[in-house]
């Protein structure tokens, strides 16, 4: 499937009605240097009987131009503060860009399996803002009439401003609006900014982070990031429905201490993408490895954070151990690390972490998978008027690992990670066979 996706307009789209002009501060959780960059969500829907195109790309336009009112910030420019503690968005009602293109070889049977090369989709969202803070805007959405009569909606937003639950949030308001089911009053969650409760009380060293692993830096003792430099990634996809599932549980209970046999989907599924990518990629077994995944904070702080709250609201997990000891200790002994990595989470390690994180702090890359879990962001749930999608993904496929929803399969989940070529088949193999 190669790339031909023709733009028809890119015009930006400033909020419909007057919106407040000021200069908002970002929290030391939204500042930190890792997450200056975009997330890109696509959504693809099946062509409906008698949906006219024209129609469809103005109501999306006029419903964005009314989503920014709420969410104004996203109309904004995001910039450093002049002392360099933090970011800051000046909200001038500059707005967000909307492309509408068409592509004359993509269609909707294109995107039940995974691509060929991690860039195969990158023109349907035809901007990428690899930098933020050189003024370009914070929130680009492109619709894309494919030639079979569907549609993909790619979304690029900085992840400065939202995490993940922030981002699904907006988009669902978004799509409400574009199908007239609420009216801008009519919200739910009504946005907040808020970016205070988040601040640090005090302003720590950001030496204090070498005591979280996901900060420390470990030897590379087989060349990790040459591999994943030089080496052709290569994407891969696997679905784990409920059965599948329920037996990674069954395994991981059956190989772990009686006090550890409740676990979760997720800690069962990513314990078991991290040994099945350490098995294949063949590490020296003395190599440290670790996994990270987000922990979203916003009922485990006291008190918790409001309904609403749309901006970075969550910690990094890190379970580390050697290769040897992720390879022969099996599913119940990754698993259960897993688990201690995110109940490790409390207000004293986010108050922590935020009192502690500068511009300068970011997480190790040696050893490292990290996993974000898509499936639980009601992306599945984004209907824009033509129905809920058909599928959710990445624009690009990268080696870090997402876990997306599966259209009509409310507890599967799609796995989808790039690696390099010389692992690509032992990776395959070793996801679908849990028990090898």
């Amino acid at each position: 499937m190669g790339s031909s996706v023709h733009v028809n307009e890119a015009v930006l789209v400033t909020p419909f009605e007057p919106t407040p002009a000021r200069v908002l501060t970002l929290s030391a959780i939204d500042s930190q240097l890792f997450l200056r960059f975009t997330i890109e969500y696509l959504l693809v829907y099946r062509a409906r009987p008698g949906l006219d195109h024209g129609v469809t790309t103005a109501r999306l336009k006029a419903a964005l131009a009314k989503a920014l009112v709420p969410y104004y910030p996203l109309a904004g420019r995001v910039r450093a503060k002049p002392d360099g503690s933090s970011l800051e968005v000046v909200c001038r009602a500059q707005g967000a860009l909307f492309i509408e293109a068409f592509s004359d070889r993509h269609a909707i049977g294109d995107f039940e399996r995974a691509p060929k090369y991690v860039n195969q989709l990158r023109k349907l969202l035809s901007l990428h803002v690899a930098d933020v803070l050189n003024g370009a805007p914070p929130l680009v959405v492109q619709l894309t009439w494919l030639k079979d009569g569907s549609a993909a909606v790619g979304v690029g937003i900085s992840h400065c401003l939202c995490d993940g639950i922030g981002s699904g949030e907006f988009l669902n308001s978004f799509a409400e609006l574009a199908t007239g089911k609420r009216g801008l009053t009519e919200l739910k969650p009504t946005p907040i900014w808020e970016r205070y409760l988040l601040d640090p009380a005090v302003r720590l060293s950001s030496n204090n982070l070498m005591t979280h692993p996901e900060f420390s830096r470990v030897p590379d003792l087989c060349g990790f990031l040459t591999r994943f430099s030089n080496e052709r990634l290569v994407p891969t996809s696997i679905t784990f429905d409920e059965r599948r599932l329920s037996e990674l549980k069954n395994l991981a209970s059956s190989t772990s201490r009686p006090s550890e046999l409740s676990y979760t989907s997720f800690e069962v599924l990513s314990a078991h993408v991290w040994r099945s990518w350490a098995r294949a990629l063949n590490l020296p077994s003395n190599q440290v490895l670790k996994i990270l995944f987000a922990v979203n904070v916003r009922r485990r702080l006291k008190p918790s954070l409001p309904s609403g709250y749309y901006g970075n609201a969550f910690v990094l997990g890190c379970a580390q151990t050697s290769a040897k000891d992720l390879v022969e200790k099996g599913l119940g002994y990754a698993t259960a690390l897993v688990k201690s990595a995110k109940e490790r989470v409390d207000t004293d390690y986010v108050r922590r972490i935020a009192e502690s994180v500068s511009e300068s702090a970011c997480p190790d890359s040696v050893g490292v998978l990290i996993v974000s879990q898509w499936s639980r962001l009601g992306l599945e749930t984004v209907d824009f008027g033509m129905g809920r999608p058909n599928h959710v993904g990445p624009i690009c496929c990268d080696k870090y690992c997402l876990f997306l929803p599966v259209v009509d399969q409310r507890d599967a989940v799609k796995v989808m990670v790039a690696v390099p070529t010389s692992a690509v088949d032992e990776f395959n193999f070793l996801t679908r066979s849990p028990y090898s």
